[in-house]
């Protein structure tokens, strides 16, 4: 780490010759911006996967000895990769513009004169001056002050600015709100505060998606038995055409090879991917008109299954403004005189106190304009400011050094509570005239407090409500932190408060993972945490996950951005830091909490729609791997052409499960997502599966004695009469309380009318490759598939029921 050379004086700052060497030596205020995977890499991890290997393959082999029209699946290829590709590089884009120091240029003292220089161009020892809104763009030392206040709470959380003396540290990235000062540069470039901390902020960091997951874990195993089965299916259906080398002299390879392609296309849930995105996206969509942004949208799933948030206090709980929460007065009001005295004490509006006050007094009753004079403005070394009204003096400032006795003892007993206390004191003018502090007598105890945000007791009330833990980690005194945290509802009122200080290991890099367990046993019994550093929110964070919770965690500041960076779900106010923002999965405009209950819903709403599509899409899986099997080892014909399964899965999953997806559903979240859809897919697909094979096994022979074109219809319509079925249970309800048809049942209608559409017109039977079975194949056909339907019907009901979710719980 960098060090200063020490050898600067406060008036001429670095020479022109020391300057130089410091350039050479590589000391200056430059940081490398780590960019973290380019967008070339990002297209090439989505686009060169394993399932659009296989995919692609299919598509080409089809195209080049089968009919166009067996391809069509290949659209949904092209449709995932597109939307994985997109989010990815969003995100990392914003991520790259992350900057926690927004300060152009500086100006610095070199040779004993002051020049403005860019700030990236500071060296090692330079003095920067600094003064009243100004950000301080390196670490540093105070070598000179002129009653600087420095406010780090974007870095620190402690909302209440700090003075600064000659020899104090100063951190990058906090900003001056009062006086000015000269800093000596001792940690600059990559080695200061704010550029350390935007490294960390700036790499990648994908949502962890319970249903992201879930799909990953199926299509990673599927892919393990893709190809061999694709491959058995090909030899298997070159060997029904007597030997291999028959085969392939007769032409019937081509045939075969694209059976082959149809069982590759039959065990891949094409649809339950891009479905995935596209439901997250609506849902995004619907949570943008209410106020809140989704930055990346699998979040819109994780606030579903958070079960621990965590809430910063200044900025979050509140809105980082200040306000008079009321007066201490005793029963008596101010007159009019002591009314116009406090209004022209605060009128400055210098600080935020002041900015309070002002505030408050433009509330009251019309002050008359009194003839004032003997204003002394606020001043940090004697903590008052004081003015003539008439024959009387007024004093506005710190209660330990205007009052004495039990009126001190008053006042602490207040900021014991977490609020800042200003007395408002009077005394004869003939009595304070030259003394250095007149004996002034308490008027009135002022108490401010920060500005809670309106919604959020709420909103924090129903989070409670819906099982949810919050936990408030503050850099702010832990009795400030908790009287916030009592005033908005937190814990019922009575929150259980602990300084972070005695957390049972300090803030480390890598904490161990005994450590991790050590802090999370530590904060079960505690609903507000204080005097929190960056670095300990993030490691909180992580200790609870270590738990196996789903954290949630919200903030405004660059304090915040650790933390809301490793949170399954950061949530960001949009008033604050823009690192802050750029990690946030979410970001609340105006900072409404009230937003967080729709957030949930379309969380709820997502997870729920999704395990039942799940299923369709499953099934389809599952009867496809079972049919790959079966006919390779019974030496059948596949019983479907590409284009056959494509129709199957458009018309009883696809188009109904997009609209189901984004129905209305309430049901809470819970865990368990993949284990209950496979219970569901698994007994349902081995129904379909055993149907079409007893139709294939019967169809060619008396007698039925279908042709091999009309056994294709057979099978498809079997299957179709099943899957049917089963959408129909998950369309439940089909009617209303009054006995009406609900929506659901008119999607199942629609789906049941374009089976008999393409059945019926003859291009789209024909584009379908369906060649119409005789009166004894649909007897087959009808028997086949009711004895399947009512299995399934029966099989996935009761499956439905063991899962807790018998009783539909989407509304009508």
């Amino acid at each position: 780490m960098n060090t200063s050379t020490g050898g600067v004086s406060v008036l001429s700052g670095l020479t022109g010759a020391e300057v130089s060497a410091q350039i050479q030596a590589g000391h200056t205020n430059r940081a490398a911006t780590p960019h973290g995977r380019t967008t070339g890499e990002i297209l090439r991890s989505n686009i060169f996967t394993v399932f659009n290997a296989i995919l692609a393959v299919a598509v080409v082999i089809v195209l080049l000895v089968g009919q166009w029209q067996d391809a069509v699946f290949g659209v949904v290829l092209i449709f995932n990769t597109a939307i994985g590709t997109i989010a990815e590089i969003r995100a990392k884009r914003v991520l790259d513009n992350v900057a926690i120091l927004d300060a152009p240029t500086a100006r610095v003292i070199r040779d004993g004169e002051g020049v403005t220089i860019p700030a990236q161009d500071i060296v090692l020892g330079d003095l920067v001056e600094v003064k009243l809104g100004d950000q301080i763009p390196v670490d540093g030392r105070v070598a000179h002050t002129e009653n600087l206040r420095v406010d780090e709470s974007i870095l620190t959380g402690e909302s209440d600015a700090l003075y600064k003396h000659t020899g104090d540290k100063v951190l990058s990235g906090s900003a001056v709100v009062a006086g000015s000062a000269l800093v000596e540069a001792n940690r600059i470039g990559p080695d200061s505060y704010a550029n350390q901390l935007a490294a960390q902020v700036r790499s990648y960091r994908k949502v962890r998606s319970e249903l992201a997951d879930g799909i990953d874990y199926i299509l990673t195993r599927l892919s393990w038995i893709i190809v061999p089965l694709a491959l058995l299916v090909m030899f298997s259906q070159l060997r029904a055409h007597g030997s291999v080398g028959e085969a392939i002299d007769s032409g019937q390879w081509k045939p075969a090879v694209v059976l082959g392609v149809a069982a590759v296309v039959g065990m891949i849930p094409q649809g339950l991917v891009l479905l995935t995105s596209m439901n997250f996206a609506v849902a995004g969509a619907k949570l943008a008109r209410r106020g809140a942004i989704v930055q990346e949208l699998p979040a819109v799933e994780v606030l579903a299954r958070v079960d621990t948030l965590c809430l910063d206090k200044t900025g979050t709980l509140t809105t980082g403004a200040m306000a008079v929460r009321y007066l201490d007065d005793d029963g008596k009001p101010l007159d009019t005189a002591e009314r116009s005295a406090l209004a022209a004490l605060c009128a400055d509006r210098g600080n935020a106190t002041a900015e309070a006050l002002d505030d408050y007094v433009r509330t009251l009753p019309e002050q008359d304009d009194l003839p004032t004079c003997d204003y002394a403005a606020f001043d940090s070394t004697r903590k008052f400011g004081s003015i003539r009204v008439g024959e009387t003096t007024y004093a506005l400032g710190a209660p330990d050094v205007l009052l004495a006795g039990d009126e001190v003892a008053r006042a602490r007993g207040i900021a014991a509570e977490g609020y800042r206390v200003v007395a408002f004191a009077s005394a004869a003018a003939h009595e304070s005239a030259g003394a250095a502090r007149p004996d002034f007598q308490l008027r009135v105890l002022i108490v401010i407090g920060e500005e809670l945000r309106p919604d959020a007791h709420e909103t924090f009330a129903y989070l409670t409500e819906q099982g949810i833990r919050l936990l408030v980690i503050s850099g702010d005194h832990p009795a400030t932190a908790g009287a916030v945290a009592a005033n908005v509802g937190i814990a019922d009122g009575h929150p259980r408060v602990r300084d972070a200080r005695s957390l049972p290991y300090p803030a480390r890099e890598t904490p161990t993972d005994a450590e991790r367990a050590e802090l999370a046993a530590a904060l079960k019994d505690v609903d507000v945490l204080g005097r929190v550093t960056p670095e300990q929110k993030r490691d909180i964070v992580l200790a609870l996950q270590s738990e196996e919770h789903v954290v949630g965690m919200t903030g405004d500041g660059v304090n915040d951005s650790l933390a809301l960076k490793e949170a399954d779900l950061g949530i960001a106010m949009d008033n604050g830091a823009r690192a802050t923002k750029a990690v946030a999965r979410l970001v609340l405009l105006s900072g409404k909490f009230s937003v967080l209950p729709h957030v949930l819903a379309e969380g709820r709403r997502v997870m729920a729609n999704m395990e039942r599509v799940s299923a369709l899409f499953l099934t389809k899986t599952m009867y496809a791997i079972l049919l790959a099997v079966a006919t390779s080892g019974l030496a059948f014909t596949y019983p479907f052409l590409p284009r056959h399964l494509t129709i199957i899965g458009s018309l009883s999953i696809g188009i109904p499960a997009f609209v189901l997806a984004l129905a209305p559903n309430t049901r809470r979240y819970r865990p368990g997502f993949l284990r209950r859809v496979v219970s569901l897919a698994a007994p349902a697909g081995a129904v379909i599966a055993v149907a079409v094979l007893v139709v294939q096994g019967l169809a060619l022979d008396p007698p039925f004695a279908l042709t091999r074109e009309q056994a294709f219809a057979a099978t498809m319509l079997t299957t179709l009469i099943i899957a049917l079925t089963l959408l129909g249970l998950f369309c439940q309800p089909l009617t209303t309380s009054a006995g009406r048809p609900t929506w659901r049942a008119g999607l199942l209608a629609a789906m049941v009318a374009a089976v008999l559409a393409i059945l019926a017109i003859p291009p789209l039977r024909r584009f379908a490759a369906l060649d119409l079975p005789s009166w004894q194949g649909w007897g087959l056909v009808i028997g086949v598939g009711a004895v399947g339907a009512i299995l399934v019907w029966r099989l996935s009901h009761r499956t439905r029921v063991r899962n807790g979710d018998g009783a539909p719980t989407i509304k009508g």
